[in-house]
């Protein structure tokens, strides 16, 4: 399993997250607070305080690719 920190700021940055993680067959889980959801869930992750950092839990040990697609998400 790998973390990334993402910031997901407006509506088009959830959009074009669950557009890329919908093609990977691993799971995702993004945590905020006391919240987990599923991240190939756009609902989901509009019930998420998106104003502070998410951070996503892959559960994939080959999540290379995924890391460069969502790299412009991902926060230090």
């Amino acid at each position: 399993m790998k973390t990334f920190n993402l910031s997901l700021s407006c509506i088009n940055d959830v959009k074009e997250f669950v557009g890329i993680v919908t093609k990977y067959d691993f799971d995702i889980d993004l945590t905020s607070g006391r919240y987990v959801v599923d991240a190939k869930s756009i609902m989901g992750i509009f019930s998420l305080d998106l104003s502070k950092p998410i951070i996503a839990e892959v559960h994939s040990d080959d999540c290379d690719k995924f890391a460069e697609d969502v790299k412009k998400f991902i926060i230090d």
